[in-house]
């Protein structure tokens, strides 16, 4: 499998801060709210959100980006991903009715993109594929629009 640009490496660290800093405060909130009678020590609840923010920092991102590949055939795309739960999604050009492109603000910082094909059926009807760097999605998306054009010729 290809593995994904290492930009999404950041990518993920930098959601990963931004839901810890959520965390952080949630936790100050806590330490402020909890009664003094419960005997926990003080910084008891900050402290684990640190500690678990700085896991979640520094550790998640790398398995995560390492549980993501892909492969492109002649006629298919294959995805993988997932830590606990392995998905392998497999996408035949010739199901693909529509293809995006996407970027929120942290992967236009970074260049990379979601390539996503939209197929017909109600279930994983549209199958993303992130960490992209961007070059390669729009690359990725004008060959499978070229495939699918020959296809319906």
């Amino acid at each position: 499998m290809t593995p994904l640009s290492p930009s999404q490496k950041n990518v993920l660290r930098v959601r990963t801060a931004i839901f810890s800093l959520i965390l952080i405060v949630f936790a100050l909130i806590a330490e402020v709210a909890i009664p003094g009678d419960l005997e926990l020590p003080t910084g008891i609840i900050l402290g684990l959100a640190l500690v678990a923010s700085f896991l979640l920092i520094f550790l998640l991102p790398d398995r995560r980006y390492r549980a993501w590949g892909y492969d492109e055939t002649a006629d298919e795309l294959q995805v993988q991903h997932g830590i606990w739960v392995r998905r392998r999604t497999i996408v035949p050009f010739g199901r693909v009715q529509h293809i995006d492109v996407s970027q929120g603000p942290i992967e236009r910082h970074y260049r990379i993109g979601t390539l996503t094909l939209h197929t017909a059926g109600t279930r994983s009807s549209a199958v993303a594929l992130p960490g992209l760097d961007l070059d390669q999605a729009e690359r990725m998306r004008d060959e499978i629009r070229g495939k699918i054009r020959q296809d319906l010729v």
